[in-house]
């Protein structure tokens, strides 16, 4: 029975980092990872069986250190990255690295519940991405729909693109790209490109939205004041190939056309507080997640900017010859944006929301407390879409 109402899942730790688990598109599955300044950190493997409306958990041990960031390989569903404080000379370093989960981290699990919290398995460690000149990882990028031999590590002004050779047990930086300007400069986030051959990446630093071309590691366009305050995260849509959102502390999101970056082609100002994250669904680009600090996740209907403004597919070229050329789309107007949910199921400022990797419909959201949510599109949008 498909039900709308969300299921809650408290991990009793503090956690700011989630992603769905990419390479596995049969189960649903999320990762989260723990903020623990007392205890050993911990990633929770979330499954969620959509039939019985249940979360199962695995507790994996992370002891290297709180998690800020994760992600999930596209290829290997073992296979993980973090990026993680450790104290090291009593100052407090940003480090990241690759991992593999136990293989054997299913067995046993549902005969006894507890018995992955009481003595968990502990991730493996496969190789650090931080070699000594770099430190400071801000978050670490897979390539979208790679083999899981590519990854991005953003750590203080630099980018570098790492080769995982060995199983992923050895890295190497194959090119790098600085961050050049007056004072401190730090990349904030990032995305990697799926289009263009996945040859394109797009930073946040302070206030400036930029994009990178990673075959030449030169910068290809520039947002210089994005927003009127720190951008915290970026998107792509997954569908038209030059449209970019980001969201950030000025309370906003923007979506971009990166072709024309004097101004965005369209404000979201939903938020009443700093917005964290910003993610498009993965099959209808319409759709929209937003977190915020606010305590609020906001599901929007994008449909004016998306692949289907008129509710049926459009490609770019066609958008962009202007509207004399939609000789049957004449009299008809692109259906209205609009804000379709509100989850107020969270407490604490709201960190992360990922959609599923396995079933479109469905989106985890994560808040400081350690609260995880399950949530659903309603179902009368559902088929709307859909019919």
């Amino acid at each position: 029975m498909e039900d709308d109402a969300p299921v809650i899942y408290g991990l009793e730790f503090q956690a700011r980092a989630l992603t769905a688990q990419t390479a596995e598109t049969d189960a649903i599955r999320f990762l989260v990872g723990t903020q623990s300044l007392k205890f050993d950190n911990q990633i929770h493997i979330i499954d969620f069986d959509d039939e019985n409306n249940i979360i199962n958990k695995n507790v994996l041990l992370h002891q290297a250190g709180e998690i800020w960031h994760i992600g999930a390989s596209p290829a290997d569903k073992a296979v993980l990255t973090t990026c993680y404080n450790k104290t090291s000379d009593s100052r407090v370093v940003s480090c990241a690295a690759v991992w593999r989960m136990p293989s054997d981290w299913e067995t046993g699990s549902h005969e006894s519940p507890d018995d992955s919290a009481h003595n968990p398995q502990t991730l493996e460690l496969l190789c650090h991405l931080d070699d000594n000149a770099h430190s400071n990882a801000a978050c670490v990028l897979w390539e979208p729909m790679g083999d899981g031999k590519r990854v991005i590590s953003l750590a203080d002004n630099h980018a570098l693109l790492w080769d995982l050779q060995e199983s992923s047990t050895q890295a190497t930086v194959s090119s790098t790209a600085t961050l050049e300007g007056k004072g401190q400069l730090k990349f904030t986030s990032g995305k990697w490109s799926p289009h263009h051959n996945c040859s394109q990446l797009a930073t946040a630093n302070d206030t400036a939205i930029r994009g990178w071309d990673l075959r030449t590691m030169s910068q290809i366009y520039s947002i210089e004041n994005a927003h009127g305050q720190l951008v915290r995260d970026l998107d792509f849509n997954p569908n038209r190939q030059y449209y970019l959102a980001s969201c950030g502390d000025d309370c906003k999101v923007k979506f971009w056309d990166v072709r024309n970056v004097q101004e965005p082609v369209k404000t979201l100002e939903e938020h009443s507080h700093w917005v964290w994250s910003v993610r498009y669904n993965h099959s209808h680009d319409q759709l929209v997640l937003t977190a915020s600090s606010d305590s609020r996740l906001i599901l929007s209907n994008m449909v004016s900017i998306s692949s289907e403004p008129f509710g049926h597919l459009v490609d770019d070229e066609e958008l962009s010859e202007g509207e004399d050329n939609h000789q049957d789309e004449k009299g008809k107007e692109p259906l209205k944006d609009s804000v379709v949910s509100t989850y107020e199921e969270h407490e604490d400022s709201v960190y992360a929301a990922e959609w599923s990797s396995a079933d479109p419909w469905l989106f985890a959201s994560l808040s400081y407390d350690g609260r995880l949510v399950i949530n659903r599109v309603p179902r009368a949008l559902k088929y709307r879409i859909l019919l």
